[in-house]
This record gives C-alpha cells, sequence and structure tokens, in this order.
C-alpha cells in the first residue's frame, strides 16, 4: 500500500471504523534513520489502533526502527516480507527474503530484543514457481521460532520478475487453504488472511478458519466497506452513520492541516472512493480530483462538492417518484 495508507487516509478511515486495526504504508528503514521521520511516522492518536509497517532486512536498522516504533507510540510493527516491487528488491526486502528465512529470522529476533511492542511479518505463501505448502510452512516456522507469533499471510505467489505489482495482485492464484493449513499446523500462532478479500460475508467465512482477515485496496476504494467492521466483527452495536457525516466530522482535522500548509489535495485523494457505487460518485470524484479545483482550495471545495453530489441524488429520486 505504498503512498496509499498514509497518515491522510488512515485519519478518515478510524472515521468509518473505531476498531478495525490500521497499518502504514510500507516505510523503508533507510528513510527513518537518515530522511525525514516526521513525514513517516507523524499520525493522529484518533488512529489506535495502529502499527507500522517496516521494509528492510538489516537485522540492526530494523532493531533500531523498532525502538522508533515503540518510542513513537504505535501498537505494533510489522516486518513486510511480501512485496514483490522491484524497486523494493533492488533494496533486498520485500518478498525477495522470504530466500532468505535466516535474516528474516534474525531480524525478528533483533526487532522483539529493541522494543516491547508486538513485533509481526506479513509474506506470500511462496516465490515465484516455488508452490508447495512446505516453503510456506517451514518459513513460517523458522521465523516463529525466533519470536513471531503473529503472521499476515497474503495467500499468493509472489513473481519476483515479469510481472508488475498489480499484476502480482491479480494473476497469481489464491491458495486460502495454505493460510488455513498454516492454522492448523501452527495453533499457537495468529494468523491473519489477507488477498483478493472484498467483503464481510467474505470475512466472516474467512473467520472460521484462522484469527484475522486483512483487507487492503477494497477498503481504500470503497472505504464506507469499513462502517460494517465493528458491528460484524467486533460485536459492536451499529452506529448511525452516513458519508456526509462522516465527511463533515473530519472538518475540524482538515482544517487543521490546510492552516499548517498541508495541500488539500493530499487529503482529498483519500476519499474519492467515498460514494463508491452511489448515484453521483462520479462528480464526486471529478470535483475532488480536478488540478485546478484542489490549487489553493479549502474545505468549501468539499462542500460543494457534496452539495452537488446530494443535488444529483434528489433529482434522480424526484425522476423516479415521478416514473
Amino acid at each position: 500500500m505504498l503512498d496509499w495508507t498514509d497518515r491522510f487516509y488512515r485519519r478518515f478511515a478510524r472515521e468509518l471504523s473505531q476498531h478495525t486495526w490500521l497499518y502504514t504504508e510500507m516505510v523503508n528503514t533507510g528513510a527513518i534513520l537518515h530522511g525525514d521521520p516526521q513525514r513517516h511516522l507523524r499520525f493522529d492518536p484518533v488512529e489506535y489502533p495502529v502499527a507500522l509497517q517496516l521494509g528492510g532486512s538489516e537485522p540492526a536498522d530494523l532493531a533500531r526502527c523498532a525502538k522508533i516504533a515503540e518510542d513513537w507510540g504505535y501498537d505494533e510493527v510489522n516486518l513486510n516480507v511480501g512485496c514483490p516491487s522491484e524497486r523494493v528488491q533492488s533494496g533486498s526486502f520485500g518478498a525477495c527474503l522470504m530466500l532468505e528465512p535466516g535474516l528474516v529470522a534474525d531480524g525478528v529476533k533483533a526487532m522483539r530484543d529493541a522494543c516491547q511492542i508486538d513485533v509481526t511479518v506479513k509474506h506470500r505463501i511462496g516465490i515465484d514457481k516455488i508452490e508447495e505448502y512446505s516453503f510456506v510452512r517451514d518459513f513460517v516456522g523458522q521465523i516463529a521460532e525466533a519470536g513471531c507469533s503473529t503472521f499476515i499471510v497474503h495467500a499468493r505467489n509472489a513473481i519476483l520478475k515479469g510481472l508488475s505489482p498489480k499484476e502480482n495482485r491479480e494473476i497469481p492464484p489464491l491458495k486460502y487453504d495454505y493460510a488455513y493449513q498454516l492454522k492448523r499446523d501452527f495453533p499457537q500462532l495468529e494468523i491473519i488472511i489477507n488477498g483478493g478479500i472484498t467483503t464481510l460475508t467474505q470475512s466472516l467465512e474467512h473467520l472460521q478458519y484462522v484469527d484475522g482477515v486483512m483487507v487492503g485496496r477494497e477498503a481504500y476504494h470503497n472505504p464506507w466497506l469499513l462502517t460494517g467492521v465493528d458491528a460484524a466483527i467486533y460485536g459492536q452495536a451499529q452506529r448511525e452513520q452516513s458519508r456526509r457525516g462522516a465527511i463533515e466530522n473530519l472538518r475540524g482535522f482538515i482544517e487543521a492541516e490546510l492552516a499548517g500548509g498541508t495541500p488539500l489535495r493530499f487529503i482529498a485523494r483519500h476519499i474519492l472512493g467515498l460514494f463508491q457505487g452511489q448515484y453521483g460518485a462520479r462528480q464526486w470524484r471529478r470535483m475532488l480530483s480536478d488540478a485546478t479545483l484542489l490549487k489553493n482550495a479549502d474545505w468549501q471545495l468539499i462542500e460543494q462538492a457534496l452539495q452537488q453530489i446530494e443535488h444529483s441524488q434528489g433529482q434522480r429520486e424526484t425522476s423516479q417518484s415521478e416514473q
């Protein structure tokens, strides 16, 4: 979720669900240690529970970043060993690390020794043409011996050469049974399943076999999905929510960011999917992605977009009633 689940999206997501765990985009250890920590680590306390996802392979660097994550107040630090991007591979981290389980284990142990918060690992089920279940079973077993007790399993192989990251999310077949088998083989571990999950119904079905479900791009493109999570997954009473209300609840946050110099486009791009599947959604997206309109824009542009979509929906309802 590079460039997707930044602090602006996470703040928006928390408005829709109060209990879903939120993960940062993957942040390279070098960016934290040698770049701008404020840019990469800053988050709103409203986001809790929140996890920092790291990319890296050097145990000492991972340990330092895990301690920094703890000091910043994150609930969890997650090591990404599942990203197939060639940009990530060039830095010797991501999915290619599944071929070096000993190095991953060393990193996990170093991280656990450096901090008290949970250290988790996100990974694929295989690499390239390595498709046997025994590969991911042995990988999980070795990393578990290093002290990791939570594994987020993207139930596809990672193809390191020849497929783009997008194709890697679509072409390798999903093998949910591998994740289910991991839970049977390692009942003491927390196994969270990921990959191709787009509905709460699917999530509930998976939860019969594993401990948790991670939803990525569907929660981004269709964020209203999150409004059902607290009731369906966490057993909370269903809250009365509206799409306008969710955005209006963000007004104080948005105006504070604008006052601090954040351009509205940094925030607006993350709310484009709010009306996914609703009449007028195209107008909403068009207004909030128009570079000309966004230039020097403030809250009023969002209000105008809300009014436009409500006007369109009102006209449609009137037309239907006349028929």
